[in-house]
């Protein structure tokens, strides 16, 4: 980039595809829905007009393959385990999972005295974001994504990295 810049003038912009990609990549955050609870509601509203996840690039799907982003919003059990593990593997990579609630993130309030009840959805798939709360709110969703976008950001560039050094 050394040799071509400032050649053209100030009127192009000049980079390497991969930037483009991970630009695009994590602006366009497609997330499978997994709403279990109440949390669920929460992250409908986040969707809906008040709040517009669509500004942010974040669309809801309702099939794993269309989707690179799992939202798990609720209380995770040991039925349920089996099949968000199944709808896990069904993403496409790159893909991101982001825990919403106390429930997902370490069971919550049911874990003591429910037999049922998954201590954290870490334990059967990776967990790139975690959002606290009781339910949280819908603004609390939106930084988690942003918080996410950012990492997204910085896992192109270490690959990208890893990828020159090899």
């Amino acid at each position: 980039m050394g040799v071509l810049e400032g050649r053209f003038g100030d009127n192009i912009l000049i980079t390497s595809v991969d930037k483009v990609f991970d630009w695009g990549r994590s602006r366009s955050l497609w997330a499978v829905t997994f709403g279990l609870a109440c949390c669920a509601i929460e992250m409908m509203c986040t969707g809906a007009s008040r709040y517009d996840l669509d500004r942010f690039g974040t669309f809801f799907r309702p099939s794993p393959r269309q989707a690179d982003l799992m939202i798990v919003s609720g209380t995770v059990t040991f039925k349920m385990a089996s099949r968000l593990k199944r709808i896990y593997h069904q993403m496409a990579d790159p893909k991101w999972v982001i825990a919403m609630g106390s429930c997902a993130i370490c069971g919550g309030p049911y874990w003591q005295r429910g037999y049922s009840v998954v201590k954290g959805v870490d334990q059967i798939v990776p967990v790139d974001v975690y959002i606290p709360g009781c339910p949280p709110r819908p603004e609390a969703l939106i930084a988690g994504l942003l918080e996410l976008r950012e990492k997204v950001i910085m896992k192109e560039k270490v690959l990208a990295k890893a990828a020159q050094e090899a």
